[in-house]
């Protein structure tokens, strides 16, 4: 099977739009997807500063979002042929963390989603010279117009819905929103902190606003707080003089909650100090220096930890999400600029240049 694909062949290198070949028919429990909409994340663009450490070239993008073309048989609850359906992270199953819901820490997370794949895997998905192209990236590698991937991976959706936008729900929008609503369980009495506007942090003022907690959001780009504010978030400047004091002072005492989008270390202190007593900060960002905290941060029963894929079970919250939409109550959509695939060098310029917050890519000639 061939199709169109944006591949990455080095760190330097832009992405490259061309003919890739799937060399194999779904296996048991797995799906084919055409892809409607992807969108393009962060950690996506992290694979550039992993020289060396990311086996290259390979097709990335990991909130895909389509219709099964095909299936494998085997284990694939409630999806089939013709279903709409938003593709998330990859998880085994089995162990303590997936039978305890909570795939987002599976033991084989590493390993299944970040190039490593199932063990099972040969390499089915190559360029048009038989050159294969590393394992599926977090169970998807959808920056391309199919995806073949474990059911487990995918959640159906209502038909009615615009499909090409939902991609998002799978990761960025799904980290964001579960940190306040899984992670925190934030509702009406509770105050929230956001520190960094991108992607996440306003997905996670969306949720906070439409569970009734008061929100305070820090970030550097105007832009970003006038989107902040527009989603129910009091905004402040990043390099505001005083800001656990301000924050404080906003939120009657201390943020009961903060997240912290930014991975900065002078942000992350400013989030401790913000938080009241038995406060707690979560860290969704991936750091890569070393974090000293300040004296007095973790003072008086505060709490710090980490947020992946926001503690989801995406069969879960994806479905949650799209009915607060649907609801006028999650405006996601308002955050997405869409890119027909063979822009996708233009789509991450603009990504890396703040002047979007979701790019998100079709593919051209999908079928409607």
């Amino acid at each position: 099977m061939r199709f169109q694909a944006a591949v990455l062949r080095s760190c330097e290198a832009p992405f490259a739009v061309e003919e890739v070949i799937l060399r194999t028919e779904p296996a048991e429990g797995e799906i084919l997807v055409e892809i409607a909409g992807c969108g393009m994340c962060r950690t996506d663009l992290a694979v550039r500063r992993s020289a060396g450490r990311s086996p290259l070239p390979a097709v990335l993008g990991h909130e895909g979002a389509g219709v099964v073309v095909r299936t494998g048989g085997g284990p694939a609850p409630g999806i089939g042929v013709g279903d709409h359906v938003v593709l998330s992270f990859d998880s085994c199953g089995h162990c303590r963390n997936c039978l305890g819901a909570a795939p987002a820490h599976c033991d084989s997370f590493a390993s299944l989603n970040l190039f490593g794949g199932r063990e099972e895997d040969t390499p089915r998905l190559t360029d048009a010279t038989g050159r294969a192209l590393a394992p599926r990236w977090f169970g998807q590698s959808s920056f391309a117009r199919y995806a073949l991937v474990p059911a487990r991976n995918a959640v159906r959706v209502d038909p009615a819905l615009p499909v090409e936008l939902l991609g998002p729900l799978g990761c960025g929008f799904l980290t964001g929103a579960g940190a306040v609503l899984n992670t925190f369980g934030a509702g009406p009495g509770d105050t929230l902190a956001v520190f960094g506007a991108g992607a996440v942090g306003l997905a996670a003022v969306m949720a906070a606003t439409a569970a009734g907690v008061p929100t305070v959001a820090v970030d550097r780009h105007p832009g970003r707080l006038a989107l902040a504010e527009r989603f129910g978030a009091i905004p402040l400047p990043a390099a505001a003089a005083g800001l656990p004091e301000r924050i404080r002072r906003l939120t009657d005492g201390g943020a009961q909650y903060a997240l912290d989008t930014t991975a900065s270390p002078p942000l992350v202190n400013d989030a401790l100090h913000a938080l009241r007593p038995t406060g707690t900060l979560g860290l969704v960002a991936r750091l890569h220096t070393a974090l000293p905290l300040e004296p007095g941060t973790l003072d008086r029963g505060r709490g710090i930890r980490h947020i992946c894929e926001g503690d989801a079970v995406p069969g879960l919250l994806i479905p949650r999400l799209t009915g607060l939409w649907q609801a006028g109550r999650f405006p996601f959509d308002q955050l997405i600029r869409t890119y027909p695939l063979s822009d996708v060098n233009e789509a991450e310029r603009d990504c890396e240049a703040g002047r979007v917050v979701k790019p998100v890519l079709i593919p051209e000639g999908r079928s409607r």
